[in-house]
């Protein structure tokens, strides 16, 4: 009985320790070539939340990156996904980001990948329902957290000083940091000047660090594996058209697919909140997004881009106006967001594509917050200009 018992366990410890001590480059090896290729719409978090797909990623001058949060999961034939490799497109889009991810977990993210953005054009996706009072919460923080980033950031001694502090500080006070005894006592020696506490970051020190090779490891693996890929929309209809041709085509498909309310959202996404719908009138009053900690997340990340030298293109996500009203969200609230989120980015001297103009714009919007149909053609135009160099008109479909 004993041994029936025990010897799946000794199995199991034998075959983890075998695991463990295979070189890193044996793994690497045996990873596909079509790994990067494949992960590019997975929006599988363990790319995102390791590092070697991204690094090879951000190597490849075929790959646009494309940062955002749960819009990116909507791959209808007008996703940039789908449109650029429909048309033949000379990059291919790779998509980083899923729900709930906000600017602090970018910047976790792009504070591990600093070498790699130097020169690299990217595009950022900005969503209002980010700027919470608040900002971000445990919540959407947690499962989009990555403990690799998290402790690679304690060891990045590239980074401006002052704002890895900035970021320490603000990352302290979520569970999966402070709850960490490792790494939560390597911050706090970061940004204290107690004698003991940087005595206590100094001891521990040599763990992290072996416990960072683990999470390396743990990458590759998971990379090895691979993941799933996602239900696509091709269409030659968004081929050979201009973009006011296309910009029609998409409403068009759109009124075919939002035709059981009046806010203009996809029957699919209404059938869900449909029951909710009369309870949540007038609910919104005195809200805002004008006012939250999630500027000050956001700077890091301008902060952290215009460091590493990247060249970032910011799409400014409008909201369903009608749904806005409807919840009596004041339109006050909605505009000072707008403004305050474009002068932040421009004060950078960074390009923003701002569409806050289309809150009323029918099927720009798929639902109530996520950019839909219309939407993508407006981010396709603009994503296409901005590739090429073109950053005068980009938040009209002019030529």
């Amino acid at each position: 009985m004993k041994k029936a018992v025990f010897s799946p366990l000794i199995l199991a410890f034998l075959v983890m320790i075998i695991l463990v001590v295979i070189p890193n480059q044996w793994v690497e090896r045996m990873i596909p070539k079509n790994r990067v290729s494949q992960a590019a719409t997975e929006l599988n978090p363990f790319m995102f939340q390791g590092k070697y797909v991204q690094q090879k990623m951000l190597k490849d001058s075929r790959y646009l990156p494309i940062y955002g949060s749960s819009e990116l999961a909507r791959l209808d034939r007008f996703h940039p996904s789908n449109y650029f490799k429909e048309t033949g497109a000379e990059f291919t889009p790779f998509l980083i980001g899923r729900g709930g991810t906000t600017s602090l977990t970018h910047f976790l993210n792009f504070a591990e990948h600093t070498k790699g953005l130097k020169g690299k054009k990217i595009v950022f996706i900005l969503s209002p329902q980010w700027f919470q009072p608040k900002g971000t919460d445990e919540a959407h923080f947690v499962p989009n957290y990555s403990s690799l980033q998290g402790y690679d950031l304690a060891f990045n001694n590239s980074l401006d000083p002052q704002l890895k502090k900035k970021a320490i500080k603000r990352l302290l006070k979520f569970s999966p940091i402070y709850k960490d005894p490792i790494l939560s006592t390597i911050y706090k020696a970061e940004i204290t000047n107690n004698h003991w506490a940087r005595k206590k970051g100094a001891f521990v020190r040599p763990l992290a660090l072996a416990y960072r090779e683990l999470l390396v490891k743990k990458d590759l693996y998971y990379t090895l594996a691979g993941g799933h890929s996602r239900k696509r929309e091709f269409s030659q209809e968004v081929k050979n058209k201009t973009w006011k041709q296309l910009a029609d085509e998409a409403s068009h498909y759109g009124k075919r697919k939002a035709t059981n309310n009046d806010f203009k959202i996809s029957n699919y996404q209404y059938n869900k909140i449909r029951k909710m719908v009369p309870s949540l009138k007038g609910k919104k009053g005195g809200a805002s997004y004008g006012k939250s900690i999630e500027y000050e997340d956001f700077q890091m990340v301008l902060d952290l881009l215009k460091e590493s030298g990247a060249q970032p293109l910011f799409i400014s996500v409008p909201v369903n106006g009608r749904w806005y009203d409807y919840t009596g969200f004041p339109k006050k609230g909605r505009t000072t967001y707008y403004q305050r989120i474009k002068k932040q980015i421009e004060a950078e001297g960074f390009p923003v594509a701002d569409f806050s103009s289309h809150e009323y714009d029918p099927y720009f919007m798929k639902d109530t917050i996520h950019i839909g149909w219309k939407g993508w053609v407006y981010t396709d135009k603009a994503i296409k200009d901005f590739y090429d160099g073109n950053l005068k008109k980009l938040e009209t479909l002019e030529n």
